[in-house]
């Protein structure tokens, strides 16, 4: 537009037309239509600055809400942790009290003692040597109250005491249903103190003393939740999903499908 105004008036002037105030008009017409465009210019940076500016805020937002999206999920598989220990504890207290009423034997009255004829003297008891002794296994009544304690260790925090008095449990009771558990709580005992390689180690242990257990995939869960604090997502990935293809029907399977998709969702 600047350009066709001073063509305009050069015209004027070639032809003697243009008086010299109508020059000079010309001229702060022109300045002024620069001053404009320079302005528009001017206006159109700064708001594509702005734009610019407003969608790297937009893109730090969406980032931040894919990392809360996985904290929250991470938060839901602590909690289902944490009502599971307390359903086990519950259940493991039923039938400690079942087992206690049931061991307390009902008062007899003994019989009138009858006189009984002198007998001869019996053979005298041979003693076997220790090594062909055979080896008393405890009593399996005891094995509910030394799996409580344990528990009841682990709850106060003496997780260095829990971890010896469930291998003490496991020990004694290798055969015990509660070994799974025994074996799962040592391995949550070294989780909460972020020891995640051997809290891992613990976790896998689960599946060598109860392949067959409830316990194995909330234990391959957690394996998933060491890898991940350790910095291996990759093999966090492959536990989770061993979880939900090889215990479909377990309430481990949505938590480790949550998981990956939150960590999905975070990298995108």
């Amino acid at each position: 537009m600047g350009r066709s105004l001073a063509l305009i008036v050069v015209a004027l002037l070639a032809t003697g037309c243009a008086t010299r105030a109508s020059y000079h008009r010309l001229t702060a017409d022109v300045a002024a239509l620069r001053g404009e465009v320079t302005d528009l210019r001017q206006a159109q940076e700064a708001a594509a600055r702005d734009v610019a500016r407003t969608a790297a805020e937009a893109r730090g937002l969406e980032g931040r809400i894919t990392q809360v999206s996985g904290a929250q999920a991470a938060s839901a598989s602590e909690l289902t942790t944490l009502r599971e220990r307390v359903e086990t504890a519950e259940a493991g207290l039923r039938e400690a009290r079942a087992q206690a009423v049931a061991a307390t034997p009902a008062p007899v009255t003994p019989p009138a003692p009858r006189p009984v004829a002198p007998s001869p003297p019996a053979p005298r008891a041979i003693t076997p040597a220790p090594a062909d002794r055979p080896r008393e296994m405890p009593s399996r009544e005891g094995a509910e109250p030394t799996y409580q304690a344990a528990l009841a260790a682990f709850r106060a925090r003496e997780y260095g005491q829990a971890v010896l008095d469930f291998a003490d449990f496991m020990a004694k009771y290798p055969r015990h249903p509660l070994v799974a558990n025994a074996q799962y709580w040592i391995g949550e005992a070294y989780y909460v103190q972020r020891d995640y390689r051997q809290a891992m180690k613990e976790f896998q242990k689960v599946l060598d003393v109860a392949p067959e257990s409830p316990k194995v995939p909330d234990a391959l869960l957690k394996v998933g939740l060491c890898y991940r604090n350790l910095r291996d997502e990759s093999r966090a990935r492959q536990t989770w999903d061993r979880v939900v293809k090889d215990y479909p029907k377990s309430q481990a399977a949505p938590h480790a499908q949550a998981l990956m998709r939150g960590k999905a969702a975070a990298a995108r």
